[in-house]
């Protein structure tokens, strides 16, 4: 009889997936709330000199022309955007506070997801607050920024509009980077 071959079994592969897999806090950390804060100051402090500029400069209705379409032009507007709910200051200002509210909460659990939340959430809650506590001390907003063939507006609007503008092009952004792969643990028996 001849000698009989043993086959050695191939090794067999063990395919361990993870029990739990330890992720990162998303919550805003102490450098995420400074960032926040000194934007959201900061906004707070430009909306607020340059309408008191204004309003000590100009009359009501006056206006200063800058350079082509830029005007310096004072105007009062106890609505939101485009003059909308003027007769509705009290609702607007309870809806202002209940988002500026809001984008703390998700600040304080979502801060450190991507590093562009500071600052734009710190210009939505700097004009928001700005335009906020205009409407809380004398029932309207100061516009003064008039393009001519846009309603007239002020800095805390435009802080606003940029926050929101960072926000998307940061999420946007986020969704189409891919995930991390899983890593499984390959383990060779013998």
């Amino acid at each position: 009889m001849g000698a009989s071959l043993h086959r050695r079994p191939a090794p067999r592969r063990l395919r361990i997936a993870p029990i739990s897999v330890a992720e990162r806090s998303l919550a805003a950390g102490p450098w995420q709330w400074a960032g926040l804060g000194a934007v959201a100051f900061a906004a707070l402090v430009a909306d607020q000199v340059t309408k008191h500029i204004v309003t000590r400069t100009l009359a009501l209705d006056d206006s200063v022309h800058v350079v082509g379409p830029l005007s310096i032009h004072h105007v009062q507007n106890s609505g939101i955007a485009f003059g909308l709910f003027a007769s509705a200051t009290a609702v607007v200002t309870v809806v202002t506070a209940a988002a500026v509210i809001w984008m703390l909460t998700f600040f304080a659990r979502s801060g450190s997801r991507h590093p562009v939340l500071p600052a734009a959430l710190g210009l939505l809650i700097g004009g928001s607050v700005s335009n906020l506590v205009d409407r809380i001390r004398m029932h309207h907003v100061t516009d003064f920024i008039d393009l001519k063939w846009w309603p007239a507006f002020n800095l805390a609007d435009t802080f606003i509009v940029v926050g929101v503008a960072i926000l998307l092009v940061a999420l946007v952004a986020t969704d189409k980077t891919p995930p991390p792969p899983r890593r499984t643990l390959d383990v060779a028996a013998r």
